[in-house]
């Protein structure tokens, strides 16, 4: 006890001598040291002060830089220098000239295969007016040279239709090592009239390779045509190329009547499927159509639990786009050749033949009402469905 109010009484004691000694300085030495209080003060203006250039701070750096934007755009890009982009060079009386593909791709091309467009089609390229959006029919430019070249699937895809020339090329594909150049044939097209059209040309490697799995057709201008003048390349939409195994097993879109009926939706070659169908006799799509109209029932038993109801309905879509063609079947129930129906390809009725005139289906659902004929229509067919004779209907 005695200790500790000892020391709390020389606590006190050198508290005191410290003040005692301040207060015996002279005045000068007391103005120089300020008070605790002051010094507070000071501090938290101090701390105040940095917080607010810290929050003007990019304030000022977006004023300064919208000053120096607008300083720029008026000087032009004609006053740029540095590390600026080129101006845009434009074509004869200032038309922005672009290339362009005319037609579109399919999904997928093979290899070994001739490169065409969707059915089949040439694929054709113009020049046009970027401006306008007219094909330029005159001038040097509307008979220039194109080169034909590869481009990745993904190329362009997040940057809109604008690229430089660097940036396209950059994306150019070339044949992977030790393999054939990947594009043969045609590697030119001549443009005439501002229109050109690519010649045969063949994919030798596929796609499978690539980071998209895709490649694109592109067109630049080739060197020594539009000298000094930017004309912008085109690119068509992305495809696969697989190899041209796959063109085995390739279905048809749409059928032909005479295809293979492995060649529809969800029948794979020589599956368990295809088999059931060619062990019925319905080996064509031809075939598949008949019977599908003759007895639905019936070919869905072919098919069995093997085809989920999903996949039939895929197939039979598929089946129903084949184009049938105008041949004509008559089937003369009375034997008379003067009454007889009108069936097509597949036997789906599509008329009647009464005292030698032809009455549509159509004419008869919408103008005749003689519920006789629809009935003998309907009898015919049902007639057609039951026999095997299907060699009794006539051509006509």
């Amino acid at each position: 006890m005695e200790s500790s109010r000892g020391r709390r009484v020389e606590k006190r004691g050198f508290e005191q001598s410290v003040d005692d000694e301040a207060d015996n300085l002279p005045d000068s030495k007391k103005a120089k040291m300020p008070a605790l209080a002051s010094v507070i003060v000071e501090a938290l203006k101090v701390d105040s002060l940095q917080r607010l250039c810290s929050s003007l701070e990019p304030l000022f750096r977006r004023i300064v830089s919208e000053e120096v934007e607008r300083a720029l755009t008026r000087l032009g890009p004609a006053k740029l220098t540095g590390g600026s982009s080129p101006p845009k060079l434009l074509g004869p009386d200032g038309n922005d000239l672009q290339l362009h593909f005319r037609t579109r791709m399919p999904p997928h091309l093979f290899t070994g295969g001739k490169v065409e467009g969707e059915q089949g089609a040439a694929i054709h390229v113009v020049l046009l007016d970027g401006r306008t959006g007219t094909v330029v029919q005159t001038g040097s430019e509307s008979a220039a040279k194109l080169n034909v070249v590869v481009l990745e699937g993904d190329f362009n895809e997040e940057s809109g239709e604008d690229w430089t020339a660097e940036h396209f090329e950059s994306h150019e594909v070339k044949e992977r090592e030790g393999k054939r150049p990947l594009l043969t044939g045609d590697l030119q097209v001549s443009l005439k009239e501002g229109v050109g059209t690519l010649g045969d040309l063949t994919f030798t490697d596929n796609s499978s390779w690539i980071r998209s799995r895709k490649f694109r057709l592109g067109v630049k201008i080739s060197p020594g045509y539009c000298e000094g003048i930017r004309v912008r390349e085109a690119k068509t939409e992305a495809f696969a190329v697989k190899d041209h195994r796959g063109e085995l097993y390739k279905k048809h879109y749409p059928p032909a009547l005479q295809d293979e009926v492995w060649r529809l939706d969800r029948i794979a070659k020589d599956g368990a499927l295809h088999k059931k169908l060619v062990k019925a006799d319905i080996t064509t799509v031809e075939d598949f159509l008949r019977v599908l109209v003759r007895d639905q029932q019936k070919l869905r038993n072919i098919l069995g639990s093997g085809m989920s109801n999903r996949m039939w309905e895929n197939t039979v879509e598929h089946a129903k786009t084949c184009v049938l063609g105008g041949k004509l079947y008559v089937y003369y129930a009375d034997g008379t050749h003067i009454t007889g129906v009108v069936f097509n390809n597949v036997y789906e009725p599509r008329g009647l033949i009464s005292d030698g005139q032809f009455l549509s289906l159509d004419s008869l659902n919408h103008n005749q009402k003689d519920l006789s004929i629809q009935s003998a229509i309907q009898n015919t067919a049902v007639s057609l469905r039951k026999s095997s004779e299907w060699s009794s209907a006539h051509i006509t």
